[in-house]
């Protein structure tokens, strides 16, 4: 056996023994919040097509049209050939959706990040971001060659700490927070931050990925507003919203743009057509967080604050046993074990959609109950 084989499979068996061996599994979706997996029918409650728009006639219709005239590729770089027309037009809805004056689209949210902040920041530049931040932002921190520091998740006062001890030192300084927190379904105090950045001189960027479409629309007060488009918008890729000098200079120094192939047309046309009827459909995109909310409210939870809500069960296997015996019982709730929560917090994460149903979201709270998971609020 080569070297390298016998030292992947060695580490393969410690990630086994700790519960943290990850494998890939086909999955079908047939509509929005139904799968098949394994020649079975399950009900999904992971999937983050929060509005279920990739199932959406006029989406998919959309998607179909851009195919039949610019075909399947961009074909290069945006800053090549690539750059098709669909994407003006998209960047323009996108800006006027966000209340900002201009938007740049990147290939994905990972590639946003790992893009957008390097080209901010540097050398001598600061970047506090929470402690709960995705893993993507905290690789495009150590790309950017600047501090990283972290503050305790949604603490005020600990950001606040860290700014005036070390931003003077630095000659620029980025805050970084989610909106709504991938694994924890929490929101963060956006426009205290945003007090505390302009207070400090800092820069405040947000990363909306779990709130677009799906949180009632505000006015963001951030300096950056980055996202992604395969949430809520159930097509791909990802984008920065903010002034029009921002997304110029975006378009000139983030790498991630520079030297990636642009997105295919669908994707881009999809992306017209679902914030077309994220802007539209109020009853659409409130019904997640309705979902969400009956949910925690049939288990004795504090409501739900997104669409997104957490159970902890701590142990690796203890969560997967959870998933597993979900799964029997007709449902799809991934088990998310660390690197992506912390040590000892593994847990069920639910994802609730538009289109889940009440007498599916009741029977789900009922074998929860039945087991014993939830841990009613005090």
């Amino acid at each position: 056996m080569p070297a390298l084989d016998e030292i992947l499979q060695q580490k393969s068996a410690i990630l086994e023994a700790k519960h943290l061996k990850r494998s890939l599994h086909d999955t079908i979706r047939t509509d929005g919040i139904r799968v098949k997996r394994d020649g079975r029918e399950l009900i999904s409650f992971s999937c983050n097509d929060y509005l279920g728009l990739s199932q959406h006639p006029d989406v998919k219709a959309a998607a179909i049209q851009a195919i039949e005239k610019y075909g399947t590729g961009a074909g290069a770089s945006r800053l090549v050939t690539g750059n098709h027309p669909l994407y003006d037009e998209l960047e323009t809805t996108l800006a006027h959706y966000k209340g900002a004056e201009a938007a740049c689209i990147f290939g994905s949210g990972y590639l946003a990040n790992t893009g957008i902040i390097p080209a901010l920041v540097s050398k001598n530049d600061l970047i506090i971001a929470d402690k709960l931040v995705h893993a993507c932002i905290i690789d495009g921190a150590k790309l950017s060659g600047a501090t990283l520091l972290r503050f305790a998740h949604n603490n005020l006062e600990h950001c606040r700490m860290l700014l005036e001890a070390n931003a003077h030192e630095h000659h620029h300084t980025l805050i970084i927070t989610e909106t709504v927190f991938s694994m924890d379904g929490d929101r963060a105090p956006v426009q205290a931050l945003a007090r505390l950045a302009q207070e400090f001189g800092a820069w405040l960027m947000t990363d909306d990925a779990h709130g677009l479409g799906v949180l009632p629309h505000a006015m963001s007060p951030a300096d950056i507003q980055m996202g992604t488009l395969s949430k809520g918008a159930g097509s791909y890729g990802g984008y920065a919203c903010g002034s029009k000098a921002l997304v110029d200079y975006l378009k000139t120094a983030a790498r991630s743009l520079i030297y990636s192939t642009g997105l295919p047309p669908a994707d881009v046309a999809a992306s017209i057509a679902a914030i077309k009827i994220m802007a539209k459909d109020i009853d659409l995109v409130a019904r997640p967080l309705e979902n969400a909310r009956l949910f925690t409210s049939l288990l004795g939870l504090d409501p739900a604050g997104s669409a997104i809500v957490p159970l902890m069960l701590g142990e690796n296997d203890t969560a997967l046993a959870a998933s597993k015996l979900l799964e029997e019982r007709g449902f799809l709730i991934a088990a998310i074990r660390p690197p992506t929560v912390p040590e000892n917090t593994a847990r069920l994460r639910f994802a609730f959609s538009a289109l889940h149903e009440q007498k599916d979201i009741e029977a789900l709270a009922a074998i929860i109950k039945e087991q014993g998971w939830a841990c009613p609020a005090s």
